[in-house]
């Protein structure tokens, strides 16, 4: 298996970013991207898709996104051309907390690449032939300001991506409503967790924003985070209160009720157990960098 470097590409280190068409008459080898994310869109044809030495196959219409190393290659392709976008993971950071708590985006930018990289996971979008049409007039002209690069051209990619992103996160909310994927409602109870973490949340209440039961909430949590959605609630509040703590002179109380904490005593208990510290201790070691409050 050989590894490729997005370096092989562009050589630009100010905006890592590569985009081209690619038609296959032949199988392509095994291997992974080291540096480097891969939005891929299948224009024409079809072929077989090898993900971790699974298959499945893969046609006009869809697209799916492979993270990092994650191995895959192409065999049996018939009239095949994709669209390759190839992009640094940090790219994605200009999407708006609107985008980055949507359900098709977490689902197809964040989840799916994630869970095909360590387990089969065949799921992706698949476009209708009009939406279809759309993308590929929007790769079009990404494909153009990329060749052109006139003044301003890395703006103009960077907006034109962020807008095929936005697309294609709405189009997998709609290609999925109505349908029992546990994928999007564990994305659609991500999102709201993410969006409302520092309010008071129940189980009851993540279940009902993802139009499911508890009990599949922490059935389908379990099997792809390997821990419930509290812990994962939890996290959050922690990771919170972590940065409050070396960024602030709050009091330990007031941090621990502003991170959802009703107990500041457990709060203690938990900060402890994740950190192997206290927040006071942890406060001590650190110092805020802001001796003048906020």
């Amino acid at each position: 298996m050989s590894s490729v470097y997005l370096t092989w590409f562009t050589t630009d280190e100010q905006f890592p970013f590569f985009i081209q068409y690619g038609g296959h008459d032949e199988d392509t080898e095994l291997h992974q991207h080291v540096d480097f994310s891969e939005l891929v869109i299948v224009l024409n044809g079809h072929a077989t898709h090898i993900v971790n030495n699974e298959t499945s196959f893969i046609k006009k219409g869809d697209v799916f996104v492979i993270n990092g190393d994650t191995p895959h290659g192409y065999k049996d392709p018939h009239q095949f051309k994709i669209c390759n976008i190839m992009y640094r993971s940090e790219m994605l950071r200009f999407a708006g907390p609107d985008l980055r708590t949507s359900n098709g985006y977490q689902a197809l930018f964040v989840l799916e690449p994630y869970y095909r990289s360590i387990q089969p996971y065949p799921s992706k979008l698949s476009l209708p032939i009009p939406s279809l049409e759309h993308v590929a007039s929007l790769v079009s002209g990404l494909v153009e300001e990329y060749q052109d690069q006139a003044q301003g051209y890395q703006t103009m990619l960077l907006s034109r991506f962020m807008e095929l992103v936005v697309y294609l996160s709405r189009q997998y909310d709609r290609h999925e409503k109505g349908q029992s994927n546990n994928l999007l409602h564990l994305a659609s109870a991500i999102s709201y967790i993410e969006d409302h973490y520092l309010e008071p949340m129940s189980l009851p209440d993540i279940a009902g924003h993802a139009n499911i039961s508890v009990r599949h909430l922490n059935r389908i949590f379990r099997s792809y985070y390997k821990m419930t959605p509290i812990s994962y609630l939890q996290r959050l509040r922690l990771e919170r209160a972590f940065h409050l703590l070396k960024q602030t002179n709050r009091p330990v109380t007031q941090i621990s009720y502003e991170c959802g904490f009703n107990d500041s005593n457990y709060f203690t208990r938990q900060f402890a157990k994740a950190y192997g510290v206290s927040p006071s201790s942890f406060r001590k070691q650190h110092g805020s960098v802001n001796p003048g409050g906020d």
